[in-house]
């Protein structure tokens, strides 16, 4: 087994701690009851017997995204099969070149999967995740892609345990909004659409404008359901977003933001011109 220092907290029965233990003890060492008694001295990428893993899924596919602020807690599940079945799985996130080299940790709240059986061989393990970004997210280097550990235990003993299995994005939330004005506004005449793109910033715990990004200011006809882009926008060095057009005929406008590895895409409510 490799040892590799853990510092994290969980919320809920299960607090882990970084520690170490000398090779020989970590081998002498008895046979877990569950998989998470390895989340701070783990096998490396270690497959023990024929349990397999078939699918990691992290939030329902989609990344995590944390505000500045709100905790919140994500499902996290593990597909795995053995001849004997399975007794238990594993899932944790972490972030940095590699598990030794680390520098952050998202473990789960429980000491042992919830397993449901879809046939004498194969289970759906599932356990949860708390992320608090006042605690967790301390650095706004932590947006990006983190690493997901998985592993599975069969109930005949065999092991299966993947540092990086697959990777998943966790990113800053983002905010986006817009005016359209003067309003009313004559037909021909020309109108200025203002907004601001921020994001969360975990370091100070507030929102900052996201700078130097581009935004697509676009167009939704009254009576229609299709937004179209008019021109692209860059937003300034504060997130600002500015930019004129001539008014054409009633409807929405709006700026959409495609999004990053650490931001969100996002979409501002339409905001309604009356055009006469």
């Amino acid at each position: 087994m490799r040892i590799r220092a853990t510092v994290a907290a969980v919320s809920g029965a299960l607090a882990l701690s970084a520690f170490a233990a000398p090779a020989a003890q970590a081998e002498d060492a008895p046979k877990p009851d569950s998989l998470s008694a390895f989340a701070g001295q783990a096998p490396a990428d270690e497959i023990v017997g024929d349990t397999k893993i078939t699918n990691v899924v992290v939030n329902g596919g989609k990344a995590i995204v944390l505000g500045t602020t709100a905790a919140k807690t994500y499902t996290v599940s593990v597909t795995a099969t053995d001849p004997s079945g399975i007794e238990d799985a594993y899932v944790d996130l972490w972030h940095g070149a590699s598990a030794e080299e680390a520098d952050n940790w998202l473990l789960p709240n429980e000491e042992a999967a919830t397993c449901t059986a879809s046939s004498a061989t194969t289970s759906t393990c599932k356990l949860t995740i708390t992320v608090d970004p006042q605690i967790d997210l301390y650095e706004n280097s932590f947006a990006g892609t983190w690493k997901v550990t998985a592993a599975a235990l069969g109930k005949d003993g065999d092991m299966i345990w993947k540092d990086a299995y697959k990777t998943h994005q966790v990113q800053r939330y983002a905010k986006l909004t817009v005016n359209a004005s003067p309003e009313p506004v004559v037909k021909g005449k020309t109108i200025t659409v203002t907004g601001k793109l921020s994001r969360a910033n975990w370091e100070t715990s507030a929102y900052a404008g996201y700078t130097k990004q581009p935004v697509k200011l676009q167009f939704r006809k009254a009576g229609t359901s299709t937004y179209t882009t008019v021109k692209t926008v860059t937003s300034s060095s504060t997130g600002d977003l500015k930019t004129t057009v001539t008014a054409a005929s009633d409807g929405y406008w709006r700026y959409s933001f495609a999004g990053t590895s650490t931001t969100p895409a996002i979409s501002a409510g339409g905001d309604y011109l009356d055009v006469r």
